[in-house]
């Protein structure tokens, strides 16, 4: 091989990538345009090629050596650096994504809040005037601690904080799959999960009501319930988003709005997940210990409320030209 040649031949490309890193080095990955970004792509893997020659033809250590040096900035840019990117965007979507879909579905949500609160409230006064209600409503064993012992039945908690908090977790993740899912059915199913949630929730709160044991119950329920039950509301309202696509998909064909409001209803999914993996750890841990007053149980989950309604209100701040 005619070194001198080829390096004659090949030093234009090491240039033109060597540029480009610097650019992306000094200002960013978003300051190339998308033709730069696909050269400085297909320029690493040529000067990768290239460092393999050298090394084979033993063309010298110094050429060698700079051409690893250019290879592995090429490296850091062309893979790290989009990972990098990705990792941006999950970033960027927490930071403001998440908070303007639930903006922008805040109707389908506050419909799924309502159902909630509607059918809870329907449950608590039922629950009043008629015991048998609460009979059919909630679990004989449940009743059974609360009635005949005077308590509540979250101390078989304690001491199983893990198993508690994981079990807890796949239970919420699968309510609010369900409630997602449900849409398909026109979000018949939708409805059903959050009214049948919120005639659970309402008779519970007659029970221990009738039972002086409110002030521990809602101590116990404020601090996870405080993203949780959020959390449910945002399912439903995604289900609801899909339902609504298949009954009345407006001015787009009904595969079309499919598309578009699950997209939605994913991105809803992505917020979800969080809020209660953070639900559960904090309902197996810390909900039902003894040993946290509950003023600071009411405390922590009106601040985690407050926290959660800041957040969704953000809106990312428009770019000045």
């Amino acid at each position: 091989m005619n070194v001198q040649r080829w390096i004659a031949r090949r030093e234009p490309n090491w240039k033109r990538l060597d540029g480009l890193l610097q650019q992306v080095e000094k200002q960013g990955i978003k300051s190339l345009s998308a033709t730069e970004i696909k050269d400085l792509a297909s320029l690493y893997r040529s000067v990768s090629a290239d460092l393999a020659r050298a090394r084979t033809n033993k063309v010298g250590n110094i050429l060698t050596q700079d051409l690893q040096k250019l290879t592995a900035r090429g490296y850091n840019q062309v893979y790290q650096g989009s990972q990098r990117q990705e990792w941006q965007q999950v970033k960027e979507f927490y930071l403001w994504g998440f908070p303007q879909v639930v903006q922008d579905t805040w109707a389908y949500i506050a419909i799924a809040t309502l159902v909630f609160l509607l059918t809870a409230m329907i449950a608590w006064w039922y629950g009043w005037r008629d015991p048998t209600f609460i009979a059919i409503t909630v679990p004989d064993s449940i009743i059974k601690i609360v009635e005949e012992d005077g308590e509540l039945w979250m101390g078989s908690m304690v001491g199983t904080e893990p198993l508690a908090s994981s079990n807890i977790t796949i239970n919420n993740l699968s309510v609010a799959f369900g409630a997602i899912a449900g849409g398909i059915t026109a979000g018949l199913y939708t409805i059903f999960i959050i009214a049948f949630n919120g005639l659970s929730i309402g008779a519970i709160a007659t029970l221990v009501g009738k039972n002086n044991l409110a002030y521990p119950f809602w101590a116990f329920v404020f601090p996870h319930g405080s993203l949780e039950l959020p959390a449910i509301f945002l399912a439903g309202g995604a289900g609801l988003l899909i339902g609504k696509a298949m009954i009345f998909p407006g001015k787009y064909k009904r595969i079309d709005a499919l598309k578009i409001n699950s997209s939605k209803a994913a991105q809803l999914l992505l917020g979800i997940i969080p809020m209660l993996i953070i639900a559960g750890t904090i309902e197996g841990f810390f909900s039902p210990s003894p040993i946290v007053p509950s003023l600071i149980k009411y405390l922590l989950g009106t601040g985690l409320f407050c926290l959660l309604v800041l957040y969704c209100l953000r809106k990312k701040p428009s770019i000045q030209s």
